[in-house]
């Protein structure tokens, strides 16, 4: 239900910032296919499923900028090993155990896997993901569990 209210208030915000008129006709119009819309959403089953939770939405901010270091941190660690030629590479595959209760959650991490330069993610099950990385050393990173962390931190 929450989901329901929280994709009822983002259609009217987009509706209202896009129509930029606020007479009485034009509002009930509004109101009439926000309420068209969400309905749709009921039936197509998608609304408590599929939707942005809100109880995510406080916490990204601090994760997207903690990703977004990690991001240029493997960046610079996967231009310098390309410099140093074949030596500096050592691709190799493992799978991790996912911590993670939800399917936003699993694909949140699977994704931020990705993302990071040096690794992505192979196949993604219930309970593990199979990885490869660039190097051993990124393999041993995700190892250390800090991303689990922060994605389980995340779902909370």
């Amino acid at each position: 239900m929450k989901h329901t209210f929280s994709i009822s208030a983002l259609l009217a915000t987009i509706w209202l910032a896009n129509s930029g008129h606020y007479t009485g006709l034009l509002l009930s119009f509004g109101a009439v296919s926000v309420a068209l819309v969400v309905w749709i959403c009921h039936r197509m089953d998608v609304v408590d499923h599929e939707s942005q939770p809100i109880h995510l939405t406080r916490h990204l901010p601090r994760y997207y900028a903690w990703l977004a270091v990690q991001i240029v941190a493997s960046n610079i660690d996967v231009v310098k090993r390309v410099w140093s030629g074949n030596s500096a590479i050592s691709p190799g595959m493992r799978r991790f155990k996912i911590n993670q209760k939800t399917d936003i959650g699993r694909v949140i991490y699977a994704n931020s896997i990705n993302l990071t330069p040096g690794t992505i993610s192979v196949t993604l099950s219930d309970n593990e993901v199979l990885v490869h990385g660039l190097t051993q050393t990124n393999l041993d990173d995700l190892d250390t569990g800090e991303m689990s962390r922060r994605v389980d931190k995340l779902e909370q």
